[in-house]
This record gives C-alpha cells, sequence and structure tokens, in this order.
C-alpha cells in the first residue's frame, strides 16, 4: 500500500466517523449504512472496506462520547454532595438527550449494535444505583425513592418528544426531580430550580 493510498483510506475512515456521529446523534442508530455511505460521498463498499458491520460503525463513531460519559459517571462518585450527583448525572441525561440519540440508544436502550457497550450500560446501571443509595441514605431524596424511580425518569426524559426550544424538557426535568426530593425539602442552595413554564 502505498503512502497515498494509506492517506486517502485515512481520510475516508475519518469522513466516515464524522459523518456517522452526526447521522446517529441526530436520528439514531438505525440509520442505514448506505445513507451514510452517499452523506460522505462514498460508494457502500468503502464503507464496508472500514466497518465491515454497523456494529464496527457504532462502536467506533460512539466511542469518545462513551468514554465521557464514564468520566461524568466517574466524577459524579466523587462528588461530596450527593443531590448535586445526582440531579446534575439526571440533567447530563437530558443533555445527552439534546445532543446525541444515538448515544442514548447505546448506552440506555438495547440497540443491537451497541452490544461492544454492554459493559458500559451495567456499570452505568450500577453506578446510578450507588447515587440513589446514597441521596436516600443522607436524606436528600425521599425515603421510599430507589434506583428503579430514577430510571422511570430518565424513560420520561428519553420518551419525551423534542421541540426547538427545547424548554419543555427542561421543565420536565425541574419538575422529575422536584419530585425526588425529601419531602421536608432540600436546603435553599440545594434545591433545583424551577423554570418559569414560559422561558
Amino acid at each position: 500500500m502505498t503512502r497515498k493510498t494509506r492517506t486517502d483510506a485515512e481520510d475516508n475512515r475519518r469522513r466516515i466517523l464524522a459523518v456517522a456521529r452526526a447521522a446517529f446523534a441526530a436520528e439514531g442508530l438505525d440509520l442505514p449504512m448506505r445513507e451514510i455511505a452517499r452523506r460522505a460521498g462514498l460508494g457502500i463498499a468503502t464503507v464496508h472496506r472500514h466497518f465491515p458491520a454497523r456494529a464496527d460503525l457504532v462502536t467506533a463513531a460512539l466511542a469518545e462520547h462513551v468514554a465521557a460519559c464514564r468520566a461524568d459517571m466517574r466524577a459524579a462518585l466523587e462528588d461530596p454532595d450527593p443531590w448535586r450527583a445526582l440531579s446534575g448525572i439526571v440533567r447530563r441525561f437530558a443533555e445527552h438527550r439534546l445532543r446525541d440519540r444515538g448515544l442514548n440508544e447505546a448506552l440506555f436502550g438495547s440497540h443491537p449494535a451497541a452490544a461492544a457497550f454492554a459493559a458500559d450500560r451495567h456499570e452505568q446501571a450500577r453506578a446510578l444505583g450507588q447515587l440513589v443509595d446514597r441521596a436516600r441514605a443522607t436524606g436528600v431524596v425521599r425515603p421510599d425513592i430507589g434506583v428503579n424511580d430514577v430510571r422511570v425518569c430518565l424513560a420520561a426524559i428519553a420518551s419525551f418528544r423534542l421541540t426547538r426550544p427545547a424548554t419543555g424538557l427542561h421543565r420536565l426535568v425541574d419538575l422529575l426531580l422536584t419530585g425526588l426530593t425529601a419531602e421536608h425539602g432540600l436546603p435553599a442552595d440545594s434545591a433545583p430550580a424551577l423554570s418559569p413554564p414560559g422561558r
């Protein structure tokens, strides 16, 4: 393989990944590979040469984003403030819902093309359980709240029909977080702020 051929191949791979990241973020993981090839200005054979199966492309396209999610969860686990840690993760999930549909499908769904991230899904679930347990133990969420309740909140966020601007989703997150808080309320500097309905 000549240097020019290698360079062309590397350029093609980068182009495919850039197109796939944008497409998966906007439209989810089911977008046909042929359409990704079309948007990249390449033949489908070129795409398959670099990524023989959809799962290979999904894994490569989302690897950096999944690594960032891992870092977010580690930071939450290390945060000494239980409410800030838990509510921050819920808000980050909502941000990903807005910006990256494919990432949500990979980490919080069960899309077959995201099988490579099964360990990450398990670890995210375990870590979320720790955040909820700590928040409950310190009294910042209601005593009857468990990790399944927080998963219901995440499912509501994931299923929310997005509009522009995304004030509706932000409002939903505020309301869900308020529903988790302890019966007697959080300290004023810790309570989740509710956005005005018209904002």
